[in-house]
């Protein structure tokens, strides 16, 4: 599939929505400096961020891809696959992980009977491990649907998932 040269070449898929990635790329007069922020703006507008998308960023700011993929992958905020209605992120991080971040992952896969990194058959939750949140003074931490909840035990986190379950359950009614 070839890509475009500039970032103002209508997209081969003819997908509109590559439109409002160039507006954005063009916004930050295609600098590679912005990278972060055009990631940001592609997985709003995309939903994610999959591996044609990120060879056109990298085309369209002359960067390799490796950079790109790199940042990316680095970040917990940046999602390569589709999400579930809501998230459920993990922190993975030292004082997480002393303070039992590993015993609320393991209640949580078996609970929603998936993997972190995946998510559950339904669309429902989409587990996600995180290097670091940046809050250790409430580990073990996890962001659920944009909010942070500290100190988390997996009772706790069990908590919060059956209330998206049940949630969900009366909006289906």
């Amino acid at each position: 599939m070839a890509q475009p040269d500039t970032p103002h070449t209508v997209h081969p898929s003819g997908d509109n929505r590559f439109k409002l990635l160039d507006r954005a790329i063009t916004k930050h007069q295609a600098s590679g400096d912005a990278l972060i922020e055009i990631l940001h703006a592609a997985q709003g507008i995309f939903g994610f961020l999959e591996s044609d998308l990120l060879v056109y960023i990298a085309q369209a700011l002359r960067l390799p891809y490796s950079r790109v993929y790199g940042v990316a992958t680095f970040y917990h905020f940046f999602r390569m696959k589709p999400t579930g209605e809501h998230t459920f992120v993990l922190c993975s991080g030292t004082a997480c992980y002393v303070k039992g971040s590993a015993e609320i992952q393991k209640a949580v896969e078996h609970h929603c009977n998936c993997k972190f990194g995946e998510t559950t058959a339904d669309n429902a939750i989409s587990l996600i491990s995180a290097r670091c949140v940046g809050s250790c003074g409430l580990a073990p931490v996890a962001v659920l649907d944009n909010a942070v909840a500290g100190k988390l035990t997996p009772d706790e986190s069990l908590r919060r998932i059956r209330q998206w379950q049940e949630e969900r359950k009366e909006e289906a009614a």
